[in-house]
C-alpha cells in the first residue's frame, strides 16, 4: 500500500514509525497556532469504521483489479468475503442463515489493507478544512473568523463524505 502510495498522508494508523502521540502533536500543533491568529475551530469526530461495515464487496475487489493488485491477491481476497453468512437471534428465535452482500470484518490482518485503501478514496478538505486519521478515527477540523462560515465549511465536508 505505501509502495503504490495508496495510503494517505492524514493516516497515522496501520504504519511503522507512526502512532497516536504523532497525530495529536499535529492536531495541536496546528490548533495552537490558528488559536493565536485569533481564528475559530470547529472539529467533528468520527469513528468511521461502521462505515466500512456496508462496503460494497464487489465494487472494493473491482478497485483492486483497476490499480492493478496481481489476480492472486483479488482472488484471495475475494475467497475471504465469499460464503460468509449470518443468523439474527433474538429471545428464543433464532433468524434463518443468511448470506451477506456487503461489508468488511474488523477483524484479521487485512482489514487495515482493505480499511486504508477505502478511506484513501475520501474527498480532500478544501482551504479551511483538515482532517485527521488514525486507524478508523477521523477527525475533520475547520478554521475561520467567522463562525457561521466555519459551520458551514464543517457541514459541507462532513456531507462530502
Amino acid at each position: 500500500m505505501s509502495e503504490r502510495g495508496l495510503m494517505r498522508d492524514e493516516q497515522f494508523g496501520f504504519r511503522p514509525r507512526h502512532c497516536t502521540f504523532l497525530q495529536l502533536a499535529r492536531l495541536v500543533e496546528t490548533r495552537t497556532r490558528n488559536f493565536g491568529e485569533k481564528r475559530l475551530i470547529g472539529a467533528v469526530f468520527r469513528d468511521v469504521a461502521k462505515i466500512f461495515d456496508t462496503v460494497w464487496i464487489d465494487g472494493l475487489l473491482y478497485k483492486l483489479a483497476l490499480l492493478n493488485f496481481p489476480s492472486y491477491i483479488v482472488h484471495t481476497i475475494s475467497s475471504y468475503f465469499r460464503g460468509r453468512t449470518f443468523e439474527v437471534s433474538f429471545q428464543t428465535a433464532m433468524s434463518s442463515c443468511r448470506g451477506m452482500r456487503t461489508g468488511v470484518a474488523q477483524v484479521g490482518l487485512i482489514y487495515p489493507v482493505l480499511f486504508s485503501l477505502y478511506v484513501n478514496y475520501m474527498h480532500s478538505p478544501s482551504h479551511h478544512v483538515e482532517f485527521a486519521l488514525y486507524a478508523d478515527d477521523t477527525t475533520i477540523t475547520a478554521t475561520f473568523r467567522k463562525p457561521m462560515l466555519l459551520f458551514i465549511y464543517l457541514e459541507s465536508y462532513h456531507n462530502d463524505l
